[in-house]
């Protein structure tokens, strides 16, 4: 099962107690998430690029 946007968001949100403010938010999880190993490169990169449309920025 791959991971979407919309997962993405529901774990933030399960893992944070609140929203993400911004698309950079759900960036810097979505990193702190590939690097522990919770997700795939393949789906690691799909993301990225679905937050890089959405305005996200690489720090």
């Amino acid at each position: 099962m791959r991971l979407t946007l919309e997962g993405l968001i529901q774990k933030f949100v399960e893992e944070k107690e609140h929203k993400p403010a911004s698309a950079n938010d759900l960036l810097d999880f979505l990193k702190r998430g590939y690097i522990q190993g919770k997700l795939s490169f393949v789906e690691y990169r799909k993301l990225i690029q679905e937050l890089d449309q959405r305005g996200a920025t690489m720090a």
